[in-house]
């Protein structure tokens, strides 16, 4: 009987070991399956986040942006408003000269006259020197010139020239026959020294410096050197301008469908 009891209590521990062990196993099997999941889902919230950030930063600039333009446009709009109710109390003698006046400034700004003032120098030239005969001579591209300008205009360039070309909102700067052209003129091969007129010169040398166009020029063998000047004159723009492109856009009277 002692026996047989034994083998029972035995065989009872044995059967209570086995579904001991399946109990840990499953509770680790689904423990790991939870953790899997969880850490899935965490993945899947981290990238959502990321990509909802990147969307949203991109939305603020651009509607940054447009709030600039638009402030812009009211300055304009209020600067003209004033003018012309300046116009209209000066006497018609008074409003010829001011209206005269007003045209040099327009032309000025257009890059019809010449012009002076302090800037900053900015001259492209090759990193090596002229006697090394391994280097093949970098050639300066219409794109790169083109990138270059645009980030001169974000630092606060207000007037430029290329060598002796002046630089105007409607100046085209194109590749012809393996080389750049500046309005309708070859600018050369390299150096190529850009003028640029500014308000603050110093502030533009510190952005040139740590601009990206100087790892873009650096990936062609060329390097940008600023100077700065307190006198700098620049030529006008002595072309045609030609309007052809340009179309005239009639607004409709009031009452008209």
């Amino acid at each position: 009987m002692k026996e047989s009891h034994k083998l029972r209590w035995k065989q009872g521990n044995c059967d209570e070991m086995k579904l001991s062990n399946k109990g840990k196993i499953w509770i680790s099997s689904i423990c790991f399956i939870i953790g899997f999941m969880i850490a899935i889902l965490f993945e899947t919230n981290q990238s959502v986040e990321l990509r909802d950030t990147r969307d949203s930063w991109e939305i603020r600039t651009a509607l940054q942006q447009e709030q600039e333009i638009q402030q812009n446009l009211y300055n304009e709009i209020a600067a003209s408003e004033a003018l012309l109710q300046e116009y209209e109390k000066q006497p018609e003698r008074q409003q010829m000269e001011s209206l005269t006046e007003s045209i040099e400034l327009l032309k000025e700004q257009a890059g019809l006259t010449e012009i002076q003032g302090s800037g900053v120098i900015v001259t492209l030239q090759p990193i090596f020197q002229m006697d090394d005969s391994y280097q093949e001579y970098p050639e300066l591209t219409a794109e790169l010139l083109q990138f270059l300008i645009n980030q001169l205009n974000d630092y606060g360039a207000a007037h430029m020239a290329i060598e002796q070309e002046r630089l105007i909102n409607i100046t085209p700067i194109r590749n012809v026959n393996g080389r750049v052209y500046v309005n309708n003129s070859p600018i050369g091969s390299l150096p190529v020294e850009i003028y640029v007129l500014t308000d603050d010169p110093e502030r533009m040398i510190n952005h040139i410096e740590v601009s990206e166009s100087n790892d873009y020029f650096a990936l062609e063998n060329m390097e940008i050197i600023t100077e700065q000047v307190t006198e700098l004159v620049l030529p006008k723009f002595d072309e045609t301008i030609d309007l052809g492109g340009l179309d005239v856009l009639e607004s409709q009277e009031e009452g008209e469908s």
